[in-house]
């Protein structure tokens, strides 16, 4: 009888490993277990933190360091990847304007900008880069994109033509300069990797839903809101786009609404675009089993999430597909049930969040293990 050929290919656990890390536990316990298995691990992104590394990587793509600024606008050194022979630049967000460059004592996104992600764009201008793929996700940012297009030349004023640098000032918004932009960036392809599909405004906008993730209060939520339906009433009045109805718009503190008005950047869904240029397809072709997984799995994996994305291509191809989290629902889900055949959470046994996001690592080990000497079981 010929070995199972498993595919892993799961998301990043978040707070705790990254998709590699998880890949390669999965593969450490099915290979411990009595499965007779050959293991492929092909770690995924949606367009949240690592996902332009793994990008870069997969391409064996080359990286450039630049002095940009970070969300305070303090000096640090950052990257990004260049891939098809330099034609196109891999962004992460993250890696300028990123949650993780910040204490949380500091966390103000009242304050933070993404100016250091425009800085990164600039430079790979610089380098001849003609197409841009954009990860927005982990910034520490809800400033609607206003800071990428500052650093790109673009002027945000108020009244008596004073330019506004911050988010909490925005609502003092009356023009918005494009004299000085950058007309490289015009003649350029972006494509941003988006993992939610919030709109920019309101309950379920930008603010309201990231905003206290990175450090907004009650009271903050309601100024950043206002911040950004003033960006959007102004920008409304000068280019005729409506950026609060763009789907996708809210991801990243509203850059993906930003760079999509301004810039004509295209929003997809992160996940499938990986998948795509990645090759996932003609990996797929050799696989027999599917194991997947993140954080956590519910009813929101099904809007654009990374084991969403890889359960979907693998039932087109009607092959089993294992769920593997931190949290999975307690009760069936027939919604989740068509996509996945098992889901199983890692934990082992209640404890607290801190404690829990330690282990990870060896759960994800002990789990495959499991399971492993389970698929040996049914194959006998």
């Amino acid at each position: 009888m010929k070995p199972t050929r498993v595919l892993i290919a799961p998301n990043a656990f978040k707070h705790s490993l990254d998709a590699t890390a998880v890949a390669l536990a999965i593969q450490e316990g099915l290979q411990k277990s009595t499965l007779d298995c050959v293991c492929k691990c092909f770690p995924v992104g949606d367009g949240g933190d690592g996902t332009g590394a793994l990008i870069i990587q997969k391409h064996k793509g080359t990286l450039v360091s630049v002095q940009v600024s970070d969300p305070f606008d303090r000096k640090i050194t950052s990257l990004f990847g260049l891939v098809n022979e330099g034609d196109t630049a891999i962004i992460e967000m993250a890696n300028a304007s990123g949650i993780q460059l910040v204490k949380p004592e500091e966390l103000n996104p009242l304050r933070a900008t993404s100016f250091g992600t425009g800085e990164l764009i600039k430079a790979a201008l610089d380098k001849g880069v003609k197409k841009f793929v954009l990860a927005i996700g982990g910034s520490a940012t809800v400033d609607g994109g206003t800071g990428i297009l500052r650093a790109l030349g673009i002027r945000f004023l108020d009244a008596a033509n004073n330019e506004l640098t911050i988010p909490e000032r925005l609502t003092a918004l009356t023009r918005i300069d494009l004299s000085n932009l950058d007309q490289r960036i015009l003649a350029c392809d972006i494509t941003i990797l988006c993992d939610v599909e919030n709109t920019l405004l309101g309950d379920e906008g930008s603010a309201a839903v990231f905003g206290p993730q990175k450090g907004a209060t009650p009271n903050g939520v309601k100024k950043l809101d206002a911040s950004l339906a003033t960006f959007a009433q102004v920008a409304r009045q000068q280019t005729g786009i409506d950026m609060t109805i763009v789907r996708h718009g809210g991801a990243a503190g509203g850059v993906a609404a930003g760079l999509h008005t301004f810039l004509n950047a295209r929003l997809v869904n992160g996940i499938d675009f990986f998948l795509e240029f990645t090759g996932f397809s003609e990996v797929l072709a050799n696989a027999d089993l599917v194991i997947t997984g993140e954080g956590s799995i519910d009813e929101q994996t099904l809007h654009g999430k990374g084991p969403f994305g890889v359960a979907y291509q693998a039932k087109q191809k009607n092959l089993p597909v294992i769920g593997l989290a931190g949290k999975i629902p307690l009760e069936q889900n027939a919604k989740l049930n068509q996509y996945f055949d098992v889901l199983l959470a890692v934990g082992n046994g209640p404890t607290d969040m801190t404690t829990a996001l330690g282990c990870t690592e060896q759960n994800l080990v002990r789990t495959a293990w499991q399971l492993g000497n389970l698929l040996a079981m049914n194959s006998r």
